[in-house]
């Protein structure tokens, strides 16, 4: 009886300076929009929960340096979305590397046989380990623009489009063990739970993040919301979670403006290398 070969195989996952959000899932999400034109019709192809089809979509468009989906009015659903000229680039790009990959996994696996190394399983355990991956709802990239230093704390500005600036504070322990400078390209991620949400101006917050926008999605569950704005500039969104009771107190809906607040403290920065 034949021993079956032992054979390696993966999906690519783009990890750039910008930080890991392309796999194979978002790329075919892609790929769908492109041919279908509908966020729904994509979703089903892949298959994805709309939600999560929108959420992939609001993630990369928040992380790549240009926007790789546009939504637009009209069509027969009141609206519709079409892919940019840089996504298709981007597309383009993941399947030539995709095509590469793979045939360097099976030069590996063939070299690994040669080698008297018929089982792999423990090279695979330790590739998946080496994934990271992060429970935070909102994760942003970009150039760090200043640093401010104290005694004991650093005050960090990140710029996510011209208009549009984050502010986290980290301790400057935390600081040169990133290696964060001017110019470095960072992560930073936001939990959803952090942020507060304002429909009228509130002097009183000391807050340092403030950013009004636009209610995109409502999400609403038993107990808690999900509600997310589109962000000065278009491409970026925010994503917080709030109770039921907050969401008819401010009377949220699609369309309406949202100031979402939360402190710089909230934010925590990944520094890519």
């Amino acid at each position: 009886m034949t021993t079956p070969q032992t054979k390696l195989t993966g999906k690519l996952l783009i990890d750039t300076a910008m930080g890991s959000f392309l796999g194979d899932k978002r790329i075919r999400l892609l790929e769908a929009i492109d041919k279908t034109g509908s966020i729904s019709q994509a979703a089903k192809a892949v298959p994805l929960s709309y939600k999560a089809a929108w959420d992939a979509v609001d993630d990369m468009n928040n992380v790549a340096p240009e926007p790789l989906v546009n939504r637009f009015a009209g069509g027969r659903h009141g609206g519709g979305t079409e892919l940019t000229a840089f996504a298709r680039r981007l597309i383009a790009f993941y399947r030539a590397l995709e095509k590469e990959s793979q045939l360097a996994l099976a030069k590996l696996t063939s070299n690994l046989e040669q080698n008297g190394v018929c089982d792999v399983d423990d090279f695979r355990q330790v590739l998946r380990r080496m994934s990271m991956k992060t429970s935070a709802r909102n994760q942003f990239a970009g150039p760090v623009i200043a640093i401010k230093e104290g005694v004991v704390d650093a005050e960090v500005s990140i710029r996510l489009a011209p208009e549009l600036v984050l502010t986290a504070i980290v301790t400057r322990e935390s600081a040169e063990n990133l290696g964060l400078a001017k110019d470095r390209d960072v992560l930073a991620f936001v939990k959803a739970s952090s942020i507060l949400l304002l429909t009228g101006d509130d002097g009183h917050i000391s807050a340092r993040n403030r950013f009004t926008g636009t209610v995109t999605h409502l999400h609403q569950g038993p107990v808690n919301a999900e509600v997310t704005l589109a962000m000065p500039g278009g491409q970026h969104v925010l994503t917080a979670v709030v109770t039921l009771s907050s969401v008819k107190r401010l009377g949220l809906a699609v369309g309406q403006a949202v100031t979402a607040v939360f402190k710089a403290s909230s934010v925590f920065l990944a520094s890519m290398d």
